[in-house]
């Protein structure tokens, strides 16, 4: 039998406790299959003030108090809290890096009143990583593999091949580091790398910097033993394209990084039609009728007339660039004209804001917007929609068109990362949604114009929701490929 691995997970977001978005998702997903699979997981993550000790049954870890962590010439210190993330078969450990001065804030990197980044996030991220691995010598337990997520956690590895390369405790830990979004770097000053306590030689174009900064992300890249992202389409365009890649390709191709796509699951213990707690009525592939209850809820919810016939079309997004908002926008006009009901739920930038709330007011009896990150809304919106726009830019995995499948609602989307991988058009055999290529508004609208013409045919579209819900989009796969990866290290 195989050796049983030890996994430490590190991310700056984790499903339940703190979230953005997808990454909490993966980072709370993929753990529990890993340990559902017979490994030795657990996970760290920063202490914000958000978080609820009542809540979540957070708990002080007596031993692990006030551990200093050198950020620049100061000793900022720590106290690691703990808890955990369970499903009906696994439970998996959760340590909270504390820090009222660097965690104790409106938001996890941005002010949520301003959405501007806190000028300090290179100070709060040094701590965490560096806090991280201080952290883990204390605690005595020593990971096969420490598995790094984005910039935040990106000066892991390299903390690890230099200041402690030597010290016997991490001499056999191996790093890996996922790319969840490339557009997302942890870029800052070059001043900041006096503050890491890195070496000076690393400030190169074969280390840690790029464009005349200092790259958290790049860090994560240039030191990691493996690198991974979250599609095999994203893989491909982040090392060969401009587009993609920001101008890492170049570095990626130099230094032949290993690589690897591995696309996301989504866990079924949450994103599941048949036993959804937060849905109005349940259903399945087998009795899609329940859907129809679902979608009246959305229409009241969100002010908008009640004809069920009509096709409701949505979106769950974060209101940044890349989503392809702006496309929407665009087509708005010719897209509305139709009889149809569109449904918009997601915060963020002020410009992608006043866009919906224009159209709302435009089209008050067809244009529904609400302006928050509602997770309950959330599920709602995916059961009770026709239709899930997803016309990004950019979108290395992406789940929400996967939550779509799951119910039943059929996503129109931009072949790009993971959307590519996992949508076949409907004019291909066992189709599950609409696709188009560029990145182009007149291609979302004949898109859309496809998507209006086929909902006439009531059996089609049927077909197309079953072929997508029969979908195995479990982490499951996902998951045993991970595991094979770490092997592959130690």
């Amino acid at each position: 039998m195989a050796k049983q691995l030890n996994i430490l997970f590190v991310s700056s977001e984790v499903d339940p406790f703190a979230k953005t978005g997808g990454l909490a998702d993966v980072c709370s997903a993929l753990p529990h299959m890993v340990k559902e699979m017979g490994q030795e997981v657990r996970v760290m993550m920063p202490r914000y003030g958000s978080i609820s000790d009542r809540k979540f049954m957070i708990h002080n870890v007596i031993r692990l108090k006030e551990i200093p962590i050198p950020v620049g010439k100061e000793e900022k210190l720590t106290s690691i809290n703990s808890s955990f993330i369970a499903t009906i078969k696994t439970k998996v450990q959760v340590y909270f890096l504390s820090n009222k001065e660097y965690f104790n804030r409106d938001g996890l990197y941005a002010s949520n009143k301003t959405h501007v980044d806190f000028k300090d996030n290179d100070e709060r991220f040094i701590f965490f990583c560096r806090g991280v691995l201080e952290t883990l010598k204390r605690l005595g337990w020593q990971p096969d593999i420490i598995h790094c997520n984005d910039w935040q956690t990106g000066l892991i590895p390299a903390y690890m091949k230099t200041i402690y390369a030597n010290d016997p405790f991490y001499k056999n830990i191996k790093t890996i580091f996922t790319i969840h979004n490339l557009a997302y770097q942890g870029n800052f000053p070059e001043s900041t790398l006096a503050k890491t306590g890195l070496p000076k030689e690393l400030y190169n174009d074969d280390g840690v910097k790029f464009k005349n900064q200092f790259s958290f992300i790049k860090a994560g890249i240039a030191f990691a033993d493996m690198v991974t992202t979250v599609s095999d389409q994203y893989a491909k365009e982040i090392s060969s394209s401009k587009e993609f890649g920001y101008g890492f390709e170049e570095f990626i191709k130099k230094k032949k990084i290993n690589l690897t796509g591995i696309l996301n699951g989504i866990n079924y213990n949450v994103w599941n039609p048949e036993i959804d707690p937060l849905i109005s009525k349940r259903f399945n592939s087998k009795s899609i009728e329940g859907k129809l209850g679902n979608k009246i809820e959305v229409l009241e919810r969100f002010g908008l007339e009640s004809n069920y016939n009509v096709p409701l079309f949505g979106m769950i997004s974060r209101l940044v660039p890349l989503k392809g908002i702006e496309l929407i926008e665009k087509i708005a006009d010719k897209f509305l004209k139709h009889d149809v009901r569109f449904v918009i739920l997601g915060s963020g930038e002020k410009k992608y804001q006043s866009i919906f709330e224009k159209l709302q007011k435009k089209y008050k009896n067809k244009v529904g917007f609400i302006n928050a990150f509602d997770e309950e809304l959330a599920h709602l919106v995916e059961a009770g929609c026709d239709v899930y726009l997803m016309p990004s830019e950019c979108e290395p995995c992406g789940l929400n068109q996967m939550y779509s499948l799951r119910y039943g609602t059929i996503p129109i989307v931009r072949s790009t990362g993971g959307l590519d991988d996992t949508i076949r058009d409907v004019k291909k055999p066992n189709g599950t949604g609409f696709k188009f290529e560029k990145f182009d508004a007149n291609e979302l609208l004949v898109s859309i114009e496809r998507a209006l013409k086929l909902y006439k045919n009531k059996t089609q579209w049927q077909k197309i929701m079953r072929n997508g819900m029969s979908e195995n989009l479990s982490w499951e796969a996902s998951a045993k490929k991970y595991i094979s990866l770490y092997r592959k290290l130690i």
